[in-house]
């Protein structure tokens, strides 16, 4: 008996065509500093209009937007605290005042409070409601806000900018790492319910060289903290906010179609070993 075979045809984009974030509109929150300035500014290079989202950091934020003009994007300023739900859906508005749609949604903006997690004492409940109520639900706050603009276009990204500590239970806090364990579980959660027209992902950087850890610590034991980076990780590499930037553009819509509900850990290689409790 011949057995037949089934000859199938695949069509490999060239690199061009993947360079699907061009004229897209794309909300960074937190996006004034670190790691959400370098997703605003990467996303810029790609051709997507953002805007840049802050509390307080007014001058820095005027920084990352003028940074992103210059990449060739437009770039407006949206000052709201993600805890506040009416800061959510304002800042969702001055996007499509703007632009007329969203298309992607960069949930960077996050709170912590540093503490032993083996001092049951730092911590209060005050502590937990505030970190949770940043990390979690200013992320589902944000997402409510987008989603019928997704759902119009019929084609949306949400990246969830998480953390190991939400996989392994290290981080700054206990309440941290709670908060971003929470947030990993709404990622799938999310993800199924809204789909098809919107994707949801995390990513879940380890340690990485910005004001998150050096507004905290001196200049020495910052850099003690890179070093220490470079010596014990796999990859024996301390992580930068630009690092981040490369998984969030990819989440956004480059190469990642086929991709949601996934939690992505970007640590070179931290989550695999011993990591120090102070690590976020």
């Amino acid at each position: 008996m011949t057995m037949s075979k089934i000859i199938r045809t695949y069509h490999i984009p060239s690199g061009r065509h993947l360079m699907t974030l061009k004229d897209k509109v794309c909300i960074v929150t937190g996006s004034a500093t670190g790691v959400g300035a370098a997703a605003a500014i990467r996303l810029a290079e790609r051709g997507a209009h953002v805007v840049v989202n802050y509390t307080k950091s007014e001058r820095e934020a005027q920084e990352t937007k003028a940074q992103c003009e210059a990449k060739g994007a437009q770039a407006i300023l949206a000052r709201g605290d993600v805890s506040s739900d009416e800061a959510c859906r304002a800042i969702v508005q001055a996007a499509a005042d703007k632009w007329g749609r969203v298309d992607v949604l960069v949930n960077n903006a996050g709170s912590t409070k540093f503490a032993a997690h083996n001092d049951l004492d730092a911590l209060t409940a005050d502590d937990f409601l505030w970190i949770y109520k940043v990390n979690v639900v200013g992320a589902y706050q944000m997402i409510r806000a987008c989603a019928p603009h997704m759902k119009k276009t019929g084609k949306g990204s949400v990246v969830n900018v998480s953390s190991i500590a939400g996989i392994t239970g290290i981080g700054s806090s206990v309440a941290y790492a709670a908060s971003k364990g929470a947030l990993n579980t709404m990622t799938k959660s999310l993800a199924r319910a809204l789909g098809p027209e919107i994707r949801i992902n995390a990513v879940c950087p380890g340690f990485v060289g910005t004001r998150w850890f050096s507004d905290r610590f001196d200049e020495k034991a910052f850099q003690n903290m890179v070093t220490e980076q470079e010596r014990i990780t796999p990859l024996k590499r301390a992580g930068t906010a630009e690092d981040i930037a490369t998984a969030i553009v990819f989440f956004a819509g480059e190469g990642s179609d086929h991709i949601t509900g996934e939690t992505l850990l970007t640590d070179a290689g931290l989550h695999l070993g011993f990591a120090p409790s102070s690590l976020r």
